[in-house]
């Protein structure tokens, strides 16, 4: 059987991101500073979706032919396997539609995490939807094929090390470059474990479980070094929304991580508190050039209503000290546009970014995901949905005190006060240009961090 992944990058989309629903880029309002900021963003070639990546090992391993397109139109095969994200859900459906118009005899499966969440969205299209992890198509394929109804649910898989290397081989893998974590590239992506066990009623990475399954450190780091002999990757993106929840096995993810013969640079998503400096320390002997972290907002007030899990400040800070010493940047996420937001509540936020000092804060605003408890909640302020509009940089919402247009305008400022500033280059010249800490330039080098940071 011929079978056809089809993908799109139309919206700026990266698909691989907020727990599969994917994410925009920021586009700005105008003028210089902000196009500056859009270069970042754009300047990178983020790799395709890890789940596409699974699927083409699943269908290799079952002898068919695999091939993956990416905004051509699909044509020639047996089965078309689509994973829409939330903001290009409606493109996606639309090729569905021409598709089966011309191939009415096709069959075609929609997975992923939109698929799980919104299967409503693709009824009376001729497809097929498969709720739950996809890559269970490696022992259930002929099952979901023949499956009387239009719906089928597979629920999770229960030993992730069962599953084949991803293959990356049709994606374009040499291409893949995240520049805001790595100076080299190409960069893969790599799960070491799946879920999360927190409670946050906005998080999309609770949608389809809230509890966490965890792979083999010594299978995960087999598949680094795949990775760097079959396709030269040379830095590597942990997708794990925690990484670093189990102790025993990061520790032994980073003791093989530094044994590799050949060395890399990886880097993670997690909370604060899970990683304190002697993990950092041994982190960054492995290759550890980045960490990315929630703080969404220095509101207690606010993180408490939404279920978020605070953390003191002064840990906030003394974090973000110990990652600029060491020499590992720090990705920070910080969220506005909450219900309840002033302007004087945006400035705390934008204020407390620029406090703290992460090398990149990325400003976001509230974005309630379907699936999620948050979404439920503010079901009445979203009036009529456009999810092309969920790109986590657009206004969604019917504030108390704002209208969506001064978000929008507040989330520029944010941007722009943040990043065109001198003490922000004096702070992060040697984490963005990283030469200069080599020529101990800039910053101090790798050192044992200050005594305060430990506390």
């Amino acid at each position: 059987m011929n079978i056809l992944l089809w993908d799109t990058r139309q919206l700026d989309v990266s698909k691989d991101f907020a727990g599969g629903f994917g994410v925009g880029m920021y586009r700005g309002l105008g003028g210089p500073r902000d196009a500056i900021v859009r270069w970042f963003y754009r300047r990178d070639h983020r790799p395709a979706a890890l789940l596409f990546a699974h699927l083409a090992a699943v269908f290799a391993r079952l002898g068919h032919g695999v091939q993956y397109v990416v905004d051509r139109p699909p044509r020639g095969a047996d089965l078309y396997v689509f994973n829409p994200s939330l903001i290009t859900l409606d493109l996606e459906r639309q090729v569905i539609v021409r598709l089966l118009a011309k191939e009415p005899q096709a069959q075609v499966l929609v997975v992923g995490t939109v698929a799980s969440t919104l299967p409503q969205e693709f009824e009376n299209l001729g497809a097929r939807v498969v709720q739950g992890e996809a890559e269970q198509l490696l022992w259930r394929l002929e099952e979901v094929l023949e499956h009387p109804e239009s719906k089928v649910q597979l629920g999770t898989i229960a030993d992730l090390d069962r599953l084949p290397l991803p293959d990356w081989s049709l994606l374009d893998p040499t291409r893949f470059r995240i520049g805001y974590d790595f100076w080299r590239f190409p960069t893969g992506l790599i799960q070491a474990s799946r879920g999360c066990r927190f409670k946050c009623n906005y998080c999309p990475y609770l949608v389809l479980e809230n509890t966490t399954r965890f792979r083999d450190p010594e299978a995960v780091v087999d598949e680094i070094q795949h990775g760097i002999r079959r396709w030269g990757f040379q830095s590597f993106k942990f997708r794990d929304p925690l990484f670093g929840l189990s102790r025993e096995r990061t520790l032994r993810i980073i003791e093989l991580i530094a044994r590799l013969p050949r060395k890399i640079q990886f880097s993670i998503e997690s909370r604060i508190e899970l990683l304190p400096p002697e993990m950092l320390r041994r982190m960054k002997r492995a290759g550890l050039t980045s960490i990315t972290v929630g703080i969404e907002t220095p509101s207690d007030s606010t993180l408490q209503n939404y279920h978020r899990q605070t953390i003191d400040q002064d840990r906030q800070h003394a974090f973000i000290a110990t990652c600029r010493e060491l020499g590992i940047r720090t990705v920070a996420g910080f969220m506005i546009g909450f219900p309840e937001d002033t302007e004087a509540s945006v400035r705390r936020v934008r204020n407390y970014a620029i406090a703290l000092g992460p090398t990149f804060a990325n400003f976001n605003v509230v974005t309630p995901y379907p699936g999620t408890a948050f979404f439920e909640q503010m079901r009445d302020r979203l009036g009529d949905i456009d999810y092309s509009r969920f790109n986590v940089y657009t206004p969604l919402l019917k504030y108390d005190h704002l209208t969506p247009e001064r978000i929008e305008w507040l989330l520029a400022k944010c941007f722009r006060r943040y990043y065109f500033r001198w003490q922000y280059l004096r702070e992060n010249a040697s984490l963005l240009w990283p030469g200069l800490r080599r020529l101990k330039l800039g910053a101090k080098p790798f050192c044992e961090p200050p005594a305060d940071a430990a506390k």
